[in-house]
Formats: C-alpha cells, structure tokens, sequence
C-alpha cells in the first residue's frame, strides 16, 4: 500500500507497506538481507526479494537501451519489471505496486533517453505504483533523478565505481585508490536521506540546482526536462509554496516560474479603469507591498484620487513582471534571487518579452521608477523616469508624485469601489481564468475591504442579506471560494471533483474520489460535487490525476461544507 508523505513537483517522499513492513522513499536498495528491500545475485542472474517475493530482474532474452525493440515487461507478485526502450505500448498491470527498470545504467550518459524514458514510463504506471531505476544513481545524480520521478534505487553503480577506483561524493566524482566502495555508498545514502529532507520541505529544485552543475550529461538533463518535460512537471506545480532560491541560471527555468509567466501572458487583464502604467523595481522582503521600500513608493503614488488610475507593475527577475495586485500570490511571494546589479541575457529577455506583454493591454503614459534597470525597458514605450540616484531618495520619491500627478492631468479618476471590483476582476482572471472572473464578478457582484483583505459580495435577491462569494488573503495567497461562489465555479465546469456517495464527514480522502479535473493543482480551490451537486470546496492537496490513481491520502483539505 502507497501513501505519500511530502511533495515538492514532481520529486515526492512515500511509505509503502505491506503488513507491518514498510519502507520510505526514496530509498537505496543495498545488498542486505535485513532490509524489507534487497538484491541478491542468483545463478541467473539478480534477484529482487521485495517484502518476502523473489523477482528475477536479469530476463534470459536481453534488450537494450537503444536496441529499439520493446521487451514484453515481467511480472510477478506485484512487482513488473520493464527494459528501456519504453514505447508506452507495454500493459503494465493496474494490480502492480511497483515497477523496476534493472538497466537504468545504459541511460546514464544518454540525457535525453533518460528524461524520455522516464516521463514515458511515469506516464504509463501513474502516481499509485513505485518507480524503480537501479543501476543509475550516484551522490550527484539521486536528487535529479527523485525529482524526475523515481522512487527506489540501488547501491550497484556506486560499489562498481568505487571496485575501479572512482570515488562518488554528491559534487561528482574524482580518481582514487580502488576499495572506497563503501563510501561511495555511504555517501549515497546520506544524499538520499537530503533528498527526502528537501521534498518535505517544498525545495527539491533547489538541491538539484546544486548538483547538475558536477556534471554536462546531469545539466542536459535538467534542462530537457525543464524544456521537452514542461507539462509533465507543470502537472504536479503547486500554486502555494515555501520560499525558495534562483541562485543559478538554471534556476529561471523552474516549472512554478514558467507556470507563473504562462498566466500572466494567457489568462490575466489588467484593472480596465487602469490608464497609467507605474514600472517599480522589486524588494528582498515579499511580499513586496510590506517592505520598507514599497511603502516608500506608495508615500508618492497615494497621494490624492489619482490613484485608482495607477497600475503599480513590479519588475523582476525571475519572474519578470508582478502587477501589484498578485504580489501575495506564489511564487512572487516566495522567491530570493541574487541581486547585483547585472543582468544575464535570458533575464534581460524574458523581462523585456513579460513587459512588452502588458504595455500591449494598453495605457495611456507610463511612468518608470526601475532607477539603472530602466535600460532594460527603455525603448519598449515612451515612459517618464523618475529616478535620482536610488528610487527611495525624497527626490526620486517627489520626482515620482509630480509625474503621476501630470500623467493623470485630463484624466477623471475611477471610484474607490470601482478600483476595488475591477482589482478583484483581475485577480480572479489571473487564478481562474476570464470566463470565471466575469461570472464572479458579474450580477452585481462587489468587493469591499482593504488590500489585501478584500471580500467577494453579491446582494441576495430574496432578502436584504449579502452572499460572500470569497474573499482574499495573504496567509492564503489567493481567494478563497465559499460555497455560493463554488457553485459558480462548477457551473463552468472548473476545479471539480466528482465524490464517491457516502457522507463526507472531514476531509476529502483519495480514495472517495470518482473523477477530478485533470487541470486542477494542488493547493487550488477545489470543489467538490455529488451527483451533480456542490457538496463541499476546499483546498486540493494533488493534482487531479493523483486524485484519481492513489487510494490513499488526502485529496482536498475541507474549508466549508454544505449544511
């Protein structure tokens, strides 16, 4: 039985058990026989003892890598053993729990077979059946490879390399006295035990961020996962997160990142009654609106009615733009990035292509408060700078009031209630796509509070109450839906998930699901239906597909329940 722990994309810790035996992933198998998990090597070759079975892995008809014939996989209580090539037109048994590749070894130096192979592979099983890749993993290569999607290795390749004279440590590997086979193993466990640390944490990424650079092929193959894989990773991106680094180039490349940038360019619009465009530059304290730097700004920019006319738009790698109503969502809430001054070329571009982006929903002036970054964007409109030396000097402060105050000159400023609805319009547009943020918002719906504590209400026809439809906060990141607004949600046929009939006293267990949006992620409003109606909404804790593999778990965490 499966259950998983901790997530961090597609990098995920497990406990599977079978009686009173369990282990936890991701896990090395080693040559031992006081393990659950062991190998042994038999006159036919290895054999795989899994919880008291004996699996051959070495089948008497060998194929290769790259002899591009598929080989019919083996299967045995349980257990399904699979050679590469994986076309994906092999039956891999929904009753098999665990699935092993025992020539993982031949893709090692072959990156883009590796990534192929295992997305194909990962795709084919589902989320409920272990992944197996033996013969592969090294100090520097196990956080890469548990963040692919692999579950269980083995001890082989590190006791081989160290027999030569090849000392494995998680920064590479380097020439020494043969015999060190035992360290090399060590070593293996030690980064296994950091992987799991890492993906309960949320931060996988960021530890193979720092291993792929010991190595070209590791590099390469991040790189075609992050490229070629984008979707296969995008499914498992969760929209809430911890913080986290972008210490490296590599690291722009992130999923949770490209997923950001995607929305922006796909899904949000800006407030309508926005006519001037204001570029700031970013803060290290996030979300941005509370550090001290931002508040410094907003002495300048809310200084009369003219403010409802200001779109405040941040600048900023790794993300490239933050429209000042998003600043509490993930990952603009979240991330840390070196800051020096200089710009790297994949930065400068994608900045200039998300700027580009919104200057293209069009606004009357522009007004650029970016100070040196502002030759970045420079010749993209005809904007005014603001700056003297540092963006916060009283000077730049009073340059930036005075040309706000000159752009907005003809212009009538919107109501505070105006400003308020059409911010919430966008950030429902940004979380749920347009048709949602139109029907949300439509009927008379309005929104009231103060940023970022803002209510969703809509008057009740049939008596002199207001119904909340949601409302935003920072400790959430994003809106948070009731019950009336869930309905309008699953009118459209969004973030649904069809339950089992049985009544439904906490949360929302795996194994009570039927159906779920394929497109939901975890950490999104998710709600729940029985037979057609809305019964509960929540917050998912997997994306839909995981919903409906695994039998364990919890599928969404319950906020409200219809009475």
């Amino acid at each position: 039985m499966l259950s998983v722990i901790g997530r961090s994309q597609r990098g995920r810790t497990c406990e599977y058990s079978r009686g009173d035996r369990s282990i936890k992933t991701p896990f090395v198998v080693c040559g031992s026989d006081g393990s659950p998990v062991f190998i042994s090597m038999g006159p036919e070759g290895r054999v795989l003892h899994f919880f008291g079975d004996d699996i051959p892995i070495d089948q008497k008809l060998l194929t290769s890598a790259s002899s591009k014939k598929d080989a019919e996989p083996f299967c045995k209580d349980g257990v399904c053993v699979v050679r590469p090539p994986f076309s994906g037109e092999q039956k891999i048994p929904d009753e098999a729990e665990a699935v092993v590749v025992p020539n993982a070894f031949e893709l090692r130096k072959d990156p883009r077979k590796l990534v192929d192979s295992i997305i194909r592979i990962r795709e084919s099983i589902g989320y409920n059946k272990l992944l197996c890749m033996f013969g592969i993993a090294e100090p520097s290569t196990l956080s890469l490879l548990a963040y692919m999607g692999a579950d269980v290795f083995d001890d082989s390749l590190a006791r081989a390399a160290g027999l030569m004279g090849v000392r494995l440590i998680p920064e590479g590997e380097m020439s020494c006295e043969a015999g060190t086979y035992d360290e090399n193993v060590a070593d293996l466990i030690r980064e296994c035990e950091k992987a799991a640390v890492f993906t309960e944490s949320g931060r996988l990424r960021e530890l193979v961020d720092q291993r792929v650079v010991s190595s070209p092929s590791s590099t390469a193959a991040l790189r075609i996962l992050d490229d070629a894989g984008y979707r296969y990773q995008e499914e498992c991106c969760s929209t809430v997160g911890t913080r986290f680094a972008c210490n490296t180039t590599q690291s722009l490349r992130r999923p949770d990142l490209k997923v950001y940038r995607e929305k922006i360019a796909e899904r949000y619009k800006k407030p309508e009654h926005k006519r001037i465009l204001l570029l700031l530059p970013c803060s290290a304290k996030k979300p941005y609106h509370i550090s001290k730097t931002h508040k410094a700004f907003a002495s300048a920019i809310h200084t009369a009615q003219h403010d409802t006319l200001v779109h405040e738009v941040i600048v900023t790698s790794p993300l490239g733009i933050v429209p000042r109503e998003l600043d509490i969502f993930y990952p603009a809430n979240s991330y840390d990035i070196p800051v020096t001054g200089e710009w790297k070329c994949q930065e400068r571009e994608m900045i200039r292509t998300m700027v580009s982006g919104i200057l293209s929903q069009g606004y009357d002036k522009v007004v650029c408060h970016l100070g040196e970054s502002a030759e970045l964007v420079r010749d993209l409109a005809e904007m005014e700078e603001t700056v003297v030396g540092d963006p916060t000097t009283p000077a730049s402060l009073a340059n930036l009031d005075n040309a706000l105050r000159k752009a907005a000159q003809g212009m009538e400023p919107a109501d505070y209630a105006i400003e308020r609805i059409e911010s919430v319009r966008s950030i429902l547009s940004f979380q749920f796509g347009r048709e949602a943020a139109d029907a949300l918002m439509g009927n008379g719906s309005y929104a009231i509070g103060k940023f970022p504590y803002w209510k969703i209400l809509r008057d009740d026809p049939g008596s002199k109450e207001k119904i909340q439809l949601g409302m935003l906060t920072p400790e959430r990141g994003m809106i948070s839906l009731t019950i009336e607004g869930a309905e309008m949600l699953a009118s459209l046929g969004k973030n649904t998930i069809e339950m089992a009939d049985f009544e439904m006293k906490g949360n929302l267990f795996a194994i009570g699901v039927l159906k779920a949006d394929p497109m939901l992620r975890p950490g999104d409003e998710a709600v729940v239906t029985l037979n057609g109606e809305v019964v509960a909404v929540g917050v998912a804790m997997m994306s839909g597909r995981e919903m409906e593999d695994l039998k364990r778990g919890i599928a969404v965490k319950i906020r409200h329940k219809r009475k």
